[in-house]
């Protein structure tokens, strides 16, 4: 446990407390501003793979990873040179390329190389494309700085496309909708605080102290340099809605110990003192939930893992400091705005579960099969033009190219420059009749008998060879991430590798087709991974191996019954969605099991019946397990409806349903599985009846007290009486051994 000298000083001096604590939101602040966000999704995927290395080709060699297109309406040639010559001057564009780049203005598009019109004109020859690359990254500031101005050039008639372009649009969309965000998530979770807990005050001082806990962990974020648009869109709420039951846990304990102390001071010094343990060993199923999600191949894991897993930590520091100060300063405050709980009572629940306990345990072993299958066929999409809205000017200008130029996606095809033209020719002649694309590009694509080879510019001929390589574009008609584009991925892909086995093909749709196998592989290592750490560490506390197993399955059922929602429903989710679901509903709702399974034992332990124990341990947990969940679910549910990312939207309300699902789970079926396992638990778990004849551990009784979010007890509970219950009666000592018990195990 803390220091019970520190854990003093900060009850006697919470003036100081809360001066340092304001101080240090100062350089937070700061640092939050000053973190970097990436909004390229497809940055994030291992350095591997052959199509991340092609990416970087393209960035160094050719000075081509990122573009975008301008599609232009109704305008002379003239105008659209003009256009050209001023998207050149600005920073951070490498080139523009245009039919007039290629042959001079004056040469009618009649007589270009049908290869180039195909590429440069619309089918109806109202439209010409224009290409622009960039000297960095897409997700880099200096090309979306580009972008910027370069939209500010063009007029009415123009359209900017490409994944650079959405990218820009949805960091905009982003930046505009986060503040929205945190105060929604306040308001809500105010509004659910107020309806559990028993004083007006109360929960505004318990999420200023969250609110400061959530600045430090963004403040802190610039450690990493930068975060992903995800994260720093979600990190706050999430952080806020797992950690707000330590807040409550505190300040519980010290309305008991006002009880047994003279002051306030030594009321909070005590609760701090026994709480803190408690509440790091509370946090590390949710820190091991985050965690596993930096096991990802798909990097963005490890982004929103770390940050999170940081925000928990941070969190408990702040409930035992800043919030300790709080409460004393405005102590008087909060107890002249006392009221009756809002919230109603569930102590009829464990009676309905033990009464209906064979239902309950049947329905609870039978939704394991069907929620299993549906939630593995939840339908998915990878593809970020659907993850934001459709008005966006980004993507309008993608369907728009769609429809005037048949073009949904590029691909790029980078080889080695000795290949002969002869096989260049052949290579061009199989690729396009490949089904779905709808045109090749390469050096010799641009020479034809309107443009002889010595009138070809060279900045043409830059962009097409460079150091040992020369680069092929390829559009396809098929959008990215669809079984089409997969498919035709593999054709071309198996085509290339026949003329030059070194060659690489990249692009969008070949990234994202590595995203769907990199996703899926994560899904299930990480599902694997935080089920396995929590079941360790559950283990640990229980000293058993069927307790884990029982309690890391219910909430596992309801992480599947969550997901099986979306596909009963036919919502298409974003890929990430069950990976983060899987990981953080598991860790942040796990402790409502085993909160209950420990009060549970505990009852046991101090001579209950096991009737009796399991109405105690569920009637005890209710508040408990409503508040998280509650303030959780109002938090995220809250962000769903106001965020037009679908990305966002989809994996907050799946968080909200989720705390829901394992809520109900935990209040109506645990009852009544831990009440017909027990006879098993007594077998199979050490010291399960009655203590460990040992002192435990520090970790294991930080575990301990932490899964129950009741603090570890000062002395052995004997089998005569509950010691840590002073209106418990002592118990005869016939009661422990419970002769009714083999009879209530036969009516199981």
């Amino acid at each position: 446990m803390i220091s019970k000298k520190l854990a003093k000083w900060i009850a006697y001096h919470p003036k100081t407390v809360l001066i340092v604590c304001l101080i240090l939101i100062i350089p937070s602040i700061i640092g939050y501003f000053l973190t970097g966000v990436n909004y390229d999704i497809l940055s994030y995927l291992p350095e591997n793979l052959e199509s991340v290395q092609g990416e970087q080709i393209l960035d160094e060699t050719f000075h081509n990873s990122a573009s975008s297109f301008i599609i232009v309406k109704d305008t002379e040639p003239k105008d659209i040179q003009k256009l050209e010559d001023q998207i050149r001057q600005v920073e951070g564009v490498s080139n523009v390329i245009g039919a007039t780049d290629i042959a001079d203005v004056t040469i009618p598009k009649e007589i270009l190389p049908e290869v180039l019109t195909n590429v440069f004109y619309s089918q109806d020859g109202s439209s010409t494309l224009i290409m622009v690359q960039y000297k960095n990254s897409g997700s880099s500031q200096v090309t979306m700085d580009a972008i910027a101005s370069i939209r500010k050039i063009m007029n009415k008639n123009m359209l900017l496309s490409g994944l650079s372009a959405i990218t820009v649009d949805t960091k905009d969309l982003t930046n505009s909708q986060a503040p929205l965000y945190v105060v929604i998530a306040i308001a809500l979770a105010l509004i659910a605080l107020s309806f559990t807990m028993t004083s007006w005050v109360l929960p505004f001082v318990l999420l200023a102290a969250l609110g400061t806990a959530v600045i430090y962990n963004m403040g802190t974020n610039i450690i990493f340099g930068e975060i992903s648009f995800i994260t720093k869109s979600i990190a706050a709420i999430l952080q806020l809605g797992v950690t707000v039951d330590y807040s409550v846990f505190l300040m519980d304990r010290f309305e008991e110990e006002k009880k047994h102390h003279d002051t306030k001071k030594d009321a909070m010094a005590a609760a701090i003192d026994s709480t803190f343990l408690s509440l790091m060993g509370s946090s590390l199923t949710t820190v091991f939930g985050f965690l596993a999600l930096c096991f990802m191949s798909f990097t963005l894991g490890k982004d929103m893992g770390l940050v999170m897993a940081k925000g928990v930590i941070l969190g408990v520091i702040t409930v035992v400091t800043f919030l300790p100060s709080l409460i004393l300063m405005l102590d008087n405050v909060i107890e002249k705005t006392r009221h009756k709980s809002l919230a109603p009572k569930f102590n009829k629940i464990s009676d309905f579960a033990i009464k209906h306990r064979r239902v309950i345990a049947i329905i609870f072993l039978v939704l394991f099969i069907p929620s299993y299958f549906l939630q593995n066929n939840v339908k998915k999409y990878y593809n970020m033009d659907k993850a934001i809205p459709q008005d966006l000017p980004s993507i309008s200008a993608l369907n728009t190219m769609k429809k005037d130029f048949n073009m949904a996606t590029t691909h790029f095809i980078i080889l080695d420059d000795k290949i002969t033209e002869a096989n260049i020719n052949a290579l061009t002649n199989e690729l396009n009749n490949v089904e779905g694309v709808t045109n090749v590009l390469s050096l010799n694509s641009f020479i034809g008998t309107a443009i002889p080879s010595a009138m070809l510019p060279d900045s043409i001929k830059e962009i097409c060879v460079q150091d040992g390589k020369q680069l092929m574009m390829l559009n396809s008609s098929y959008s990215a991430a669809t079984d089409e584009e997969n498919a035709q991925i593999e054709k071309i892909t198996s085509i290339v590798k026949k003329y030059d086995e070194g060659g690489i093909l990249t692009g969008e749709g070949v990234l994202t087709k590595d995203l769907i196998t990199v996703a899926e592989k994560d899904f299930v290592v990480t599902g694997a991974i935080s089920m396995l750490a929590i079941f360790i560490l559950v283990a640990i506390v229980f000293k058993s191996l069927l307790i884990p197993l029982i309690l890391v399955a219910s909430i596992e059922l309801a992480i599947w019954v969550n997901i099986s929602i979306s596909t009963l429903t036919g919502t298409t989710i974003c890929f990430i969605a069950p990976t983060i679901i899987s990981c953080v509903q598991l860790g942040a709702t796990v402790d409502y099991a085993i909160l209950m399974t420990s009060r549970f034992q505990e009852e046991l332990q101090s001579g209950k019946s096991r009737k009796e124990a399991i109405r105690i341990a569920a009637d005890s947990a209710d508040s408990s397990i409503i508040t998280s969940a509650l303030v959780l679910f109002c938090a995220t549910l809250g962000v769903s409806f106001v965020s037009s990312i679908d990305l966002i939207g989809a994996i907050c309300i799946m968080l909200a349903r989720g705390a829901l699902i394992s809520a109900c789970i935990c209040l109506f079926v645990m009852p009544a599985v831990l009440y017909v396992c027990e006879p098993v638990f007594s077998k199979t778990t050490l010291h399960w009846r009655t203590p460990a004849p040992k002192k435990e551990s520090k970790t294991a009784k930080a575990l301990k007290a932490a899964s129950g979010k009741l603090p570890a007890r000062k002395d052995k509970a004997q089998p005569e009486a509950d010691v840590s219950r002073p209106d418990a009666a002592p118990a005869p000592a016939s009661q422990t051994e419970e002769p009714s018990e083999e009879q209530e195990t036969a009516n199981v």
